[in-house]
C-alpha cells in the first residue's frame, strides 16, 4: 500500500518506519529542509531504542523515503498520516494552526478517494474541521479518520509493532476496510482493532494520557501524606498494586511526570471541559500537584544547607523526562536546574541521552560531565531527577570519593533505604522516611 505521513517528529518517523517495515511504501514529508537532508542521507534525528535499524533498513530496501514537496509525497497514497505539532497554546488548548494548513492545502492535492488520518493527539472535533479545510478544494471523495497514537517513548517501536489495541473512529466501509488491511499484520496475535465514531476516538487519546497521569499524581499525594505519618510509599505501592482493579503500573512515587504527552493533553482536555461549561476538578487538581511535585526535592535540599544554596555545587543525574529517550519536553529536571540556579548554585550534570538539547537552553550556566562520576566530582550534593538504570546500581565507592558531602537527594526513590544506611550516606527520597 502507499502511505504518506506529513511530519517527521517523533509519531511521524516512528509511524512511517513501522508501516514501512511491513511492507508498505512510504514517504514522510516535512518542510523542514535541513531534516529530509538528513533523514534521506540515513542520519536519524530522534533517539529511539530499536528504531534505527528499521530506519536504515527500510530505506536501503526502498520502502521509505523523504520530502519537502506536499505534492510528490502523497502522489498515488491511499491513506496520509498527519502526524504534526500540537502544541498548547497561551489559554491551554491544543494548537491546530499546522494540522488545518496542510488539510488546506491537501485538499488541492487529491486526485482519487483517500482517507486522511488525524495521527496527531487533537481535541474532540477536530476531524469535523480538518474535513472542512479539505473540502474547500478537493474535486473527489475523502474521508478524514481519527487514529491516536499511544507509544511510550523509549518502547515506541515494541508499542506500535505490538499494539495493546488500535484505536480508529471512521465512518464509512470503504475507510473501515482500508484501515482494517493496512493494521492487519499488527494485530496478528488478536489485539483488538477498536472501531468507533470519530468523536470518541478523539477523545480516548485524551482520557488515556489524563487517566494515567491521575493515577500518578494520586500516588506522589499518597507518598506526601507517607511522608508526614510515617509510613512507607513503596510499601503502599505493593499493597495496593497488586490489587488487580488497580494494577501495579504508574504507582511509582517520584517528582512528577513531564513530556511531550501527558502535560498538554490534561490541560487541552481541561480547557476543552471548560468550553463546554464542565469544571473538570480532578484535572485541575492533578495540573496543580504536579506542578509542585516537580520542585519537591528543592526544599529538603536548602534546609540541608541552611537555606543558602550560594557557591554551593550540585550534581545533577537525569534531564531527559524519563529514561531511554533524550525527550526533555516538561522535564522536571530543568525546573530543578533553573532554580538551583536562581539561588546560586553551580550545577555539574549528567545524562546519557539529553544533554545536547539541554545545552541548547543552559548553554555555560551548567557544566555538562562527561559521565555520572565526572558530575560528582567536588560536588556538596547529588540531586537525581531521572531513573536512568546505570544510575540504579552505581560504584558507591567512587561516588564517596568525588562528592564532598556523603548525601543524595533521589526525585526517583532508587535506592533501598537499609543499603543506603549501611553506606553512611543521607538519603531524601520520596514519600519514604530520611536517612541521616
Amino acid at each position: 500500500m502507499k502511505i504518506a505521513v506529513v511530519g517527521t517528529g517523533y509519531v511521524g518517523l516512528v509511524t512511517g518506519t513501522c508501516f514501512a517495515e511491513t511492507g508498505n511504501h512510504v514517504t514522510c514529508i516535512d518542510i523542514d529542509e535541513e531534516k529530509v537532508r538528513k533523514l534521506s542521507n540515513k542520519q536519524i534525528t530522534i533517539y529511539e531504542p530499536g528504531l534505527e535499524a528499521l530506519f536504515e533498513r527500510n530505506i536501503r530496501q526502498g520502502r521509505l523515503e523523504f520530502t519537502t514537496n506536499l505534492e510528490e509525497g502523497i502522489k498515488g497514497a491511499q491513506i496520509i498520516f498527519l502526524a504534526l505539532p500540537t502544541p498548547p497554546g497561551e489559554d491551554g488548548s491544543a494548537d491546530l494552526q499546522y494540522v488545518l494548513k496542510v488539510a488546506e492545502d491537501l485538499g488541492p492535492l487529491l486526485e482519487d478517494f483517500t482517507v486522511i488520518v488525524d495521527k496527531s493527539t487533537v481535541p474532540v472535533g477536530t476531524a469535523e474541521k480538518v474535513t472542512a479545510k479539505v473540502k474547500d478544494g478537493a474535486k473527489v471523495d475523502f474521508e478524514v479518520v481519527s487514529n491516536p497514537e499511544f507509544l511510550r517513548e523509549g518502547v515506541a517501536v515494541e508499542d506500535f509493532m505490538k499494539p495493546d489495541r488500535v484505536v480508529i473512529g471512521a465512518e464509512s466501509e470503504k475507510s473501515i476496510k482500508l484501515m482494517e488491511k493496512l493494521y492487519a499484520p499488527f494485530v496478528r496475535q488478536g489485539n483488538p482493532v477498536i472501531f468507533m465514531d470519530v468523536r470518541s476516538a478523539e477523545l480516548t487519546k485524551y482520557a488515556a494520557n489524563s487517566f494515567l497521569a491521575t493515577k500518578i499524581t494520586f500516588m506522589n499525594e499518597i507518598a506526601n501524606l507517607c511522608e508526614l505519618l510515617g509510613a512507607d510509599v513503596d510499601k503502599v505501592r505493593k499493597g495496593i498494586g497488586t490489587d488487580t482493579r488497580i494494577g501495579n503500573r504508574f504507582l511509582f512515587a517520584g517528582i512528577g511526570y513531564g513530556g511531550s504527552c501527558f502535560p498538554k493533553d490534561v490541560q487541552a482536555l481541561a480547557k476543552s471541559s471548560s468550553e463546554v461549561d464542565y469544571d473538570f476538578k480532578i484535572l485541575n487538581s492533578v495540573m496543580d500537584v504536579n506542578q509542585h511535585q516537580k520542585q519537591k526535592m528543592i526544599n529538603p535540599l536548602l534546609n540541608y544547607f541552611d537555606g543558602d544554596l550560594s557557591g554551593k555545587t550540585i550534581a545533577v543525574w537525569g534531564l531527559a523526562f524519563k529514561p531511554y529517550t533524550d525527550d526533555i519536553r516538561e522535564a522536571p529536571a530543568l525546573e530543578n536546574i533553573q532554580a538551583l540556579l536562581d539561588k546560586g548554585a553551580k550545577v555539574r550534570a549528567y545524562d546519557p541521552e539529553a544533554m545536547e538539547n539541554v545545552k541548547s537552553l543552559f548553554k555555560d550556566q551548567v557544566h555538562f560531565a562527561g559521565d555520572q562520576y565526572d558530575a560528582l566530582q567536588d560536588a556538596d550534593a547529588l540531586m537525581i531527577m531521572t531513573e536512568w538504570p546505570i544510575f540504579r546500581t552505581p560504584e558507591f565507592e567512587k561516588m564517596v570519593n568525588a562528592l564532598k558531602n556523603k548525601v543524595i537527594f533521589d526525585g526517583r526513590n532508587l535506592y533501598d533505604l537499609p543499603q543506603m544506611e549501611e553506606l553512611g550516606f543521607e538519603y531524601h527520597s520520596v514519600g519514604r522516611k530520611i536517612i541521616k
